[in-house]
């Protein structure tokens, strides 16, 4: 029915401004605002304390089984606190969450997924501005302004390639590059992703983005829906090269032993992934605590060996000297539709 899982985010969005009930959820005083601002010296004893008392924090994301249960695994043996987790696809985490809201239901204490969606559940105030010490480490262009939502990771998006079939030295340095004759009929991109289009043409300028696009078009690169179908065609061998492959799906089918690797290919577009604390959280200092952890060294080194981007600078990845450009949510919510009908009128049009 949607075209792709931003207007899916849109759409949830326009319904939900059309309940009153949610809006006056909205605009109602946060009740532990108080807790989520506390800065003093005896902070973290506090917090254990408190959210030992409450027992459990229920946390929704859309991280993957693989990852979510060593760090629900590590959280639970650093403070003793049960984990309630919920996964599902980030639209179906913004789903549950506002419907929930709707229904002045307070169940979540933790959102975590996709950047989009969490801009969409800050622009509903179903999320708490909250301080955590471990701010400090996350460099200041990455912040949203308004402080409802922290990146906690991040996914790149970066060219997939069969290591049987291409050599690292022979990929271009810029997706330019990839204009060269000799990778026609050798290249594949996600069919929807038009946030990546977005990311190069504004990385480039209009006149430099649209000629690439347009002369990419004209080599016919085949269209595969899915990122995980990309990498997993690549790997196989199928296609040699996925120009806009996740970096984390990439590192994983590797580390499966599959003949895959990547590259950071300029300009490399970075999607945002964050944490937030629910505004009405029934367990508000469980909730904190396990905010500060996923931004804490022991859980973005975490990340960082399961193949995702660390937004901390005290942790060195794989993808830390990356130079990249960071899709900004807000943008990406607001131009969809300019950003989707030009990638189906570059790339469907025939």
């Amino acid at each position: 029915m949607y075209k792709n899982w931003i207007s899916f985010v849109r759409f949830v969005l326009l319904a939900a401004l059309g309940s009153t009930a949610l809006l006056a959820l909205a605009q109602a005083p946060a009740p532990s605002q108080a807790v989520f601002q506390y800065q003093g010296s005896d902070r973290e004893a506090r917090l254990l304390e408190k959210a030992k008392q409450e027992g459990l924090v229920t946390v929704y994301t859309s991280l993957a089984p693989t990852e979510a249960k060593p760090l629900v695994a590590a959280f639970e043996k650093k403070t003793g606190i049960k984990v309630n987790m919920w996964r599902g696809l980030s639209d179906g985490v913004l789903q549950r969450a506002l419907a929930e809201a709707r229904g002045n239901l307070n169940a979540v204490d933790v959102v975590e997924t996709n950047g989009p969606e969490m801009e969409a559940l800050a622009r509903e105030q179903l999320l708490g501005a909250f301080y955590s010490p471990y701010l400090a480490d996350v460099p200041s262009v990455l912040l949203p302004k308004h402080g409802l939502w922290i990146p906690d990771r991040l996914n790149f998006f970066v060219v997939a390639y069969n290591t049987n079939k291409v050599r690292r030295e022979d990929l271009p340095k810029t997706y330019e590059g990839f204009l060269e004759p000799k990778w026609k009929g050798r290249i594949a991109l996600e069919a929807t992703d038009s946030e990546w289009m977005a990311g190069v043409v504004k990385a480039w300028g209009t006149a430099r983005g649209t000629s690439f696009f347009n002369k990419l078009s004209d080599l016919k690169p085949a269209l595969r829906k899915g990122h995980i179908l990309l990498v997993s065609l690549v790997a196989s061998g199928e296609i040699d090269a996925g120009l806009t492959a996740y970096k984390s799906e990439v590192s994983s089918a590797k580390n499966r032993g599959a003949p895959v690797d990547w590259a950071a290919v300029e300009p490399v577009i970075a999607r945002p992934q964050g944490i937030g604390v629910a505004r009405h959280a029934p367990h508000p200092n469980a909730a904190l605590l396990f905010a500060d952890f996923m931004l804490s060294p022991q859980a973005q080194e975490l990340l960082a060996g399961m193949g995702r981007g660390p937004v901390s600078r005290k942790v060195k990845s794989d993808t830390s000297s990356i130079n990249y450009l960071m899709s900004d949510p807000s943008v990406i919510l607001d131009e969809n539709d300019k950003w989707t009908q030009l990638w189906d009128k570059t790339f469907l049009k025939n």
